[in-house]
């Protein structure tokens, strides 16, 4: 068995290009997508075309739901960019996505947690704002009752690969689209890779040999950034130009 994992692409069609041809050159086809496939103030029109042709298996994420479920008229500006450029057909194919799946029998696919997609899985802030790894207690506790082999999740978009002590592996593949945000839950706080690389890992073996490799594919991020500073967003636009959220 042997797929590419793809999450968090955030609008950045020039990113997921990438991503798609680095996989070309590995001779892999099979992805799976663990979603925020559009959100930001980049081009979520064209992400929305290579998705749908591509149909990987996919599962909705927190910023797809509030693109279906909040009135556009109350959406957070990345949010409102990205409902703005899709068509009828993207939001239908959002509201069919399920918030989790399992595929070959073992492998579980969720964006946050089981349970939440909008709950950090590998990472926790605390009060103060600083991120810090869960420790394995944590992490292992949101498997509970989880039959799965290897679990995929998202969302932080920092890349993570978490051995439980009963064998299951639970992986974050990283950001394909935006390698660093602020987030204002629970507490403010920065998420940030340190490189402007898009992100995303490829699984190979079987239940109980899961090998991970995490793949960072540079692209045209400088093209990237100006679009998103073109367009009011300078956060954006030194996040994706450099990997960093703050300085």
């Amino acid at each position: 068995m042997r797929f590419a994992v793809l999450a968090d692409i955030h609008g950045n069609a020039l990113a997921l290009e990438a991503v798609l041809r680095d996989m070309e050159g590995l001779g892999l086809s099979e992805a799976v997508n663990l979603g925020d496939c559009f959100s930001g103030p980049l081009d979520a029109g064209a992400t929305a075309t290579r998705l749908l042709e591509r149909d990987f298996p996919t599962i909705r994420g927190n910023h797809d739901r509030y693109l279906i479920e909040h009135d556009p008229s109350e959406m957070a500006p990345s949010d409102k960019v990205a409902f703005d450029q899709l068509e009828q057909k993207h939001l239908d194919w959002i509201a069919a996505l399920p918030s989790t799946m399992t595929i070959h029998e073992t492998v579980f696919l969720c964006h946050g947690t089981p349970t939440s997609d909008q709950t950090y899985w590998l990472e926790r802030v605390e009060q103060d704002g600083m991120v810090r790894s869960a420790t394995l207690d944590e992490v292992e506790r949101e498997a509970d009752g989880l039959e799965a082999d290897l679990i995929l999740c998202a969302h932080t978009h920092i890349p993570r690969n978490i051995r439980l002590r009963d064998g299951r592996v639970v992986v974050n593949p990283g950001s394909v689209g935006c390698p660093a945000y602020d987030d204002d839950v629970p507490v403010y706080h920065h998420m940030q890779t340190g490189t402007p690389n898009a992100s995303y890992a490829v699984i190979e073996g079987a239940p109980g040999d899961w090998r991970v490799m995490f793949r960072s594919v540079p692209y045209a991020w400088d093209e990237a950034s100006a679009l998103a500073a073109k367009r009011g967003r300078e956060d954006w636009a030194r996040a994706l130009a450099t990997g960093w959220f703050e300085g």
